[in-house]
């Protein structure tokens, strides 16, 4: 006798669709990522641009270039604010697929332990039928030596 799962297909379906979810949750992680490393790249950029604004003003800066400081960090600002809205959707979105990779992960784990079960419910079978099988066979022989 050989064993067949009778939930292979379903099982094989739902690892598949395991494996997209992993895939598409490790692709939001290198997004979430890269953008929160562009976040970091401008907060560090501005934090330099002030500590290089702050040792220019001590050592004397006219009106135009304060102007101009001044203009490039409100820009890096704006860029920042931008940022900051896309890091959170973007950790939304990986927070969304880390939860759906792991309701595939529950499913894949039901199927496999209903596989598990059934398995250990066939040899159990298989052991009857062959314990069966062997009184069979010792009840023939006996039989046989006695006929």
């Amino acid at each position: 006798m050989r064993y067949e799962f009778k939930f292979h297909k379903i099982l094989a379906v739902k690892e598949r669709e395991k494996d997209e979810a992993v895939s598409i949750y490790q692709d939001s992680v290198r997004k979430f990522e890269e953008v929160a490393e562009k976040l970091y790249e401008l907060l560090k950029r501005k934090e330099d641009l002030e500590v290089y604004q702050s040792e220019r003003l001590h050592g004397g800066l006219s009106i135009q270039e304060i102007r101009h400081h001044q203009q490039f960090i409100s820009n890096i600002e704006k860029m920042i604010e931008h940022y900051q809205k896309m890091v959170i959707n973007a950790r939304n979105r990986m927070l969304l697929f880390q939860e759906k990779l792991l309701e595939k992960n529950i499913e894949v784990k039901k199927y496999e332990k209903i596989r598990e079960k059934d398995y250990l419910k066939f040899t159990e079978d298989l052991k009857v039928f062959e314990g069966k099988q062997m009184d069979d066979i010792s009840i023939q022989m006996y039989m046989n030596r006695e006929g």
